[in-house]
C-alpha cells in the first residue's frame, strides 16, 4: 500500500511521504515533504522493477494552520517506495505511483499527547504541467488542510476508502469521495 502525507503550500510534485499521500499536504517546513524531491540523504535505490524508497521525514507545524496546537509527526513505520509511470518530453514526471506501509505518530506539542496514523494507502498521481496534481487513490493517506484550503474543513484528515484528490496549482484541495470516511487528528489530540 502506498503512504502519503500531503502538504498545504503549493508546490510542482507533491510527495506521498505527499501523498502522499502524502500524498501530508499540512504546510510544513520539512524539505523532503514539502519538497519538490525525495529526501537526497537517502540514496534512491531501485529494483529491478523500478521502484525506489520515498521516505517521509519528521516535520513540525505551528498552532492554527491546520490544528488549534502545535504539533510535530514523525514516521514509526516507512517502507514506502514510488515509481515513475511516464515523463513529460522535458522529462518531468507526469505519472507515477506509491505504495508501502506508513504510520506516522502525531504529537500535540501543548499536552504531549500522541496519535499513530496509518496512511497506508496506495495511489496513481497524475502531475500537471502547471504544478497541479491528481491523486487516485485507495487506502489511507494523511491530509492537512488549511482555513478555505479545500472542499473540506480545516484539518489534519486522514481520508480513507477509494477516492480522487486534486490538488490545484494554488494549493487548493479537492477530495471526491467514491466510498470512504475522514478522520481529523486534531480530534484524537486537543
Amino acid at each position: 500500500m502506498v503512504s502519503a502525507v500531503l502538504q498545504a503550500a503549493p508546490m510542482r510534485r507533491t510527495l506521498m511521504t505527499a501523498a502522499t499521500a502524502v500524498v501530508l499536504l499540512t504546510g510544513v517546513a520539512s524539505p523532503a515533504v514539502a519538497g519538490d524531491s525525495p529526501s537526497p540523504a537517502v540514496p534512491a535505490v531501485s529494483d529491478s522493477t523500478g521502484w525506489v524508497p520515498a521516505p517521509t521525514p519528521p516535520f513540525s507545524q505551528e498552532a492554527g494552520l491546520t490544528c488549534d496546537f502545535a504539533f510535530r509527526a514523525e514516521p514509526v513505520v516507512d517502507e514506502v517506495v514510488t515509481k515513475v509511470l511516464r515523463r513529460y518530453p522535458d522529462g518531468a514526471i507526469r505519472w507515477d505511483a506509491y505504495k508501502g506501509a506508513l504510520v506516522v505518530r502525531v504529537t500535540n506539542s501543548g499536552n504531549g499527547r500522541s496519535y499513530d496514523a496509518d496512511v497506508s494507502g496506495s495511489a496513481v498521481v497524475e502531475h500537471a504541467p502547471d504544478g497541479g496534481a491528481i491523486w487516485n487513490v485507495v487506502g489511507p493517506v494523511l491530509l492537512g488542510v488549511r482555513a478555505g484550503g479545500g472542499n473540506i474543513p480545516r484539518g489534519l484528515w486522514v481520508i480513507d476508502g477509494v477516492y480522487r484528490l486534486q490538488i490545484s496549482a494554488s494549493g487548493y484541495r479537492t477530495v471526491t469521495m467514491v466510498r470512504g470516511r475522514r478522520d481529523n487528528v486534531c480530534d484524537h489530540l486537543g
